[in-house]
């Protein structure tokens, strides 16, 4: 019999949680790679206020976007290594349940990064990221970000170069999405009237992403 999907999907996710708060790893790697890259952005980045708005949105996505290959990476290897994907293949459950509770932990994980970087950047360029609309983007863009980032990281993540070899997969794939998430972000700081269409725009991105993720994410399993 199989596995109710959200009975899957909640198992997944609280496993690769209890996981990492044994042993800490994924987390505090990811925060500690974006917390080095604002403090480099930030002294090398002297500019003065108006130049600082247009180009804070483009550090935080570049920031972000970096972090969560690291967390990618990372997570997907661990299940490879240990043995827990084959596990999971060959368990009676969805090849959909499986993908939905590895993107939603990522997910989880790159936006608590996201979270903690809002604060130390009002800080350190002087800009309102704790702003409701700057979190919801983001959150947004994280969803959307993390969906096709775990569907090639399964794709990659039995290959020898999987370090190198997701960087460049998922870069171009993702970049529409990325300058959305940058101008949607940038619109917000400089209070564009325009932000919300690049927001809808945003979010319009994200589910096609998921919807595709979920299509697709049987046949790179099978593969």
């Amino acid at each position: 019999m199989t596995t109710p999907f959200l009975k899957c999907v909640l198992a997944i996710v609280a496993k690769d949680l209890r996981a990492e708060m044994r042993s800490r790893e994924l987390l505090s790697v990811m925060a500690l790679f974006a917390l080095l890259s604002i403090l480099v952005f930030s002294f090398a980045l002297e500019l003065d206020r108006a130049a600082r708005a247009e180009a804070v949105s483009g550090v935080l996505w570049v920031t972000l976007i970096f972090a969560s290959l690291l967390g990618l990476n990372r997570s997907l290897a661990q299940e490879s290594d240990q043995g827990n994907l084959d596990a999971l293949l060959l368990a009676p459950v969805s090849r959909s349940a499986i993908f939905v509770g590895k993107f939603a932990g990522n997910s989880i994980f790159t936006g608590i990064v996201g979270l903690l970087l809002l604060p130390l950047m009002t800080v350190l360029y002087s800009m309102q990221m704790l702003d409701i609309r700057v979190i919801f983007t983001t959150l947004v863009g994280i969803v959307g970000f993390c969906s096709i980032g775990t569907l090639l990281a399964t794709m990659t993540v039995h290959t020898r170069a999987r370090e190198a070899l997701l960087p460049i997969a998922l870069l171009p794939v993702a970049l529409p999405f990325l300058l959305t998430a940058v101008r949607a972000t940038k619109g917000v700081l400089n209070g564009a009237p325009d932000w919300q269409v690049w927001l809808q725009l945003l979010a319009g991105i994200t589910v096609i992403y998921v919807a595709l993720c979920l299509l697709l994410y049987g046949f790179v399993v099978e593969e």
